[in-house]
């Protein structure tokens, strides 16, 4: 059997035992060797280029890899067979969206503050921030031999007494500990409850000097996930990170995700990638950032899409993909962190936040709770800037949402160069008319050298170009300079930096097909949004505020979205970025009962729009392909501002 020795630029290597005649793409998946595959190995992307460094590799050329590449080694793993022994070197790049896991230094007021606006907000609405654990005092008298009732019986007596609780019930994991948590702390204790009616059920016992009770908020994105640790009583954070959803590596994209899921072992496969290597290792060391154990976690919410949800659950998420379109559940509640394996008290319930639509879940629920357009009697567009495009429209009487297909460009996925908004990435751009250099700024420390392009950045530099009369409406290149190159399809590119100043092996570009990619993109969300309020028979000068979430990265510019024919041409002063508002709202939703109610009710009360039904929204879309769109009436700011 020939070896596939896989190779790292950090030094590192991982050997794998192969059949003589296998894909390496597939070679490198069973292996968990991360790499970038957003069309899941179709051949279509170009991104899952390794460097043959010796051995027997046959390899189909595509247009993805110019000549002098190929000369260099560069590989497409997804068009590659291993005819025998074969060595090949996986870039840092073709990982990025799996590793650099970030855990934020929460000493950062801006970190901070996201959480505390959101949760101020929802507050001022009226909503009460109580949940149902609590971590009750208990001092008993120890058993004697006149006084020889069992441990639980007299546990449950005490809480009683000082909780006023009716019926009380000791989890399993609590009867286990309780002989010895009781005669080390001489019968004084803390326990830890979760209330309910005039019932209450014991989660753990502590020592009487611990009443630290945590929970735990995910945002499973389709490109990365978020999380936070916080502090059930106080609601203070105690820990935030971010990492690249371990599913990338089958499709950038629900649909090729959902079919890699319909193969033998590939609900298992998908559910280990987002809990074992992606959510577990996140958890662990924001665990240790913040100084506890896992199993002093006793709340988890999730919010993700419907999508997200299914594979999390490790439930079939075909039907999603299949018209009718119909989910396994909107809606559940009997999850617990034992059923699913993740690393916090094996008796935690997992809230996942309610669905809306095959294609509308639970991370616009819950981000719509914090964008409060629910609460406030003005029209409002809240936007989720992800892999899938969702919008809400509406206010305090109704509200109605869609979603579109905006692909994976605005999480740096479908661009050759594209990246997270992780280290190196780079997140705003200007470009000098008249010399057609750039400026930008990069993600990380001051000295930081560009690896590739986050969402915000790929906005600012499309939006530049154009500015510039670098490319036309159409997205080609049609000035020349230093910065402008073609390959040998004639495919134009812009260099923001050359290999020498890059941190990658190679320059940092954007090119033609990554900015088609990006103009259908901006064309979904531009187009969903037009559609949705025309069939209300409304127009966008009845639009008072937009609010725009999504890890999209620090923050985007929006007149430069406006530019690109992204967002409706109204004042800039009605838009607002509020972070990612997926985090946020379950956030909220662990900390407050009522903010939990509150998701479920606004999923009941919201109206779910199918596009793909709309006899207009094709049309739509098509008109939005262009910079800015086909009907330049529509952005007149843009037109008066072209350079």
């Amino acid at each position: 059997m020939p070896n596939v020795t896989f190779k790292f630029e950090d030094g590192t290597a991982n050997v794998v035992a192969v059949t003589a005649g296998e894909n390496l793409l597939e070679v490198a998946r069973k292996a968990n060797v991360a790499i970038d595959a957003p069309c899941s190995g179709n051949g279509s992307c170009g991104k899952c280029k390794v460097k043959y460094i010796s051995g027997e590799l046959d390899t189909k050329k595509t247009r993805h890899i110019s000549e002098e590449s190929f000369a260099e080694g560069w590989r497409l793993s997804c068009v590659s067979t291993v005819t025998g022994d074969v060595e090949v070197l996986v870039p840092d790049i073709a990982s990025a969206y799996k590793s650099r896991m970030k855990v934020a230094d929460l000493s950062s007021k801006e970190e901070i503050a996201i959480f505390d606006r959101a949760k101020k907000e929802v507050e001022e609405s009226g909503i009460v921030f109580e949940n149902d654990f609590s971590v009750t005092e208990l001092k008993m008298e120890e058993p004697t031999l006149d006084d020889t009732m069992p441990d639980n019986e007299r546990l449950i007596r005490a809480i009683q007494a000082a909780a006023g609780a009716e019926k009380v019930k000791l989890t399993y994991q609590a009867l286990k500990k309780l002989p010895d948590v009781l005669r080390e702390n001489r019968f004084h204790i803390n326990a830890v409850l979760r209330k309910g009616g005039h019932g209450a059920v014991v989660y753990d016992v502590l020592p009487a000097n611990d009443a630290k009770i945590c929970g735990l908020a995910v945002d499973i994105g389709t490109t990365t996930v978020s999380a936070v640790i916080l502090d059930m009583t106080t609601g203070e954070l105690l820990a935030k990170a971010s990492a690249g959803n371990g599913q990338i590596r089958y499709g950038a994209d629900v649909i090729n995700r959902i079919i890699e899921s319909t193969k033998d072992g590939g609900k298992e496969k998908l559910q280990k990638a987002i809990i074992e290597e992606t959510i577990n290792p996140m958890l662990d060391g924001m665990c240790r950032s913040a100084g506890i154990r896992g199993d002093r976690i006793y709340h988890m919410c999730v919010a993700s899409n419907t999508t997200m949800n299914h594979l999390f659950a490790g439930v079939n998420a075909d039907p999603l993909r299949m018209e009718p379109y119909i989910p396994t559940f909107f809606e559940t509640d009997n999850l617990s962190a034992y059923d699913l394996g993740i690393h916090v008290h094996p008796d935690a319930k997992i809230v996942i936040a309610p669905n809306i639509g095959s294609y509308v879940g639970g991370d616009i629920t819950a981000g719509t709770l914090v964008s409060m357009i629910w609460n406030k009697p003005e029209f409002n567009l809240f936007i989720d800037l992800g892999t899938n495009g969702e919008i809400v429209f509406g206010n305090s009487d109704f509200m109605m949402s869609c979603a579109c297909s905006a692909g994976p460009a605005f999480e740096g996925g479908d661009i050759s160069c594209g990246m997270r908004a992780t280290d190196g990435a780079i997140e705003a751009c200007t470009i000098d008319a008249q010399t057609m250099e750039p400026t930008f700024k990069i993600v990380g420390d001051e000295g930081q050298k560009p690896v590739g392009l986050c969402g915000s950045g790929i906005i600012d530099v499309i939006a530049e170009l154009f500015r510039c009369g670098i490319i036309s409406p159409k997205g080609k290149f049609i000035k020349e300079g230093r910065r402008v190159l073609h390959d040998q399809y004639g495919i134009g590119s812009y260099v923001l930096a050359f290999q020498e100043d890059a941190a990658g092996h190679k320059d940092v570009v954007i090119n033609e097909v990554d900015i088609d990619n990006f103009i259908r993109a901006k064309g979904a969300i531009f187009s969903a949004i037009c559609t949705m309020i025309r069939s209300l028979d409304f127009d966008v000068s009845m639009i008072e505020n937009v609010y725009v979430a999504g890890g999209i990265g620090s923050g985007i510019n929006m007149k430069n979205a406006v530019t690109i024919g992204m967002f409706p041409d109204i004042e800039l002063e009605k838009f607002h970025y509020i972070g990612n508002s997926s985090l946020t709202g379950a956030y909220n939703m662990v900390l407050s009962r009522q903010a939990e109610e509150k998701v479920y009710d606004l999923a009941h009360n919201m109206t779910y729009m199918e596009l793909s039904t709309d006899p207009g929204y094709m049309d739509e879309f098509v008109a939005a392909c262009f910079l800015p769109h086909t009907n330049t009436a529509l952005f007149p700011s843009v037109v008066q501002e072209e350079v």
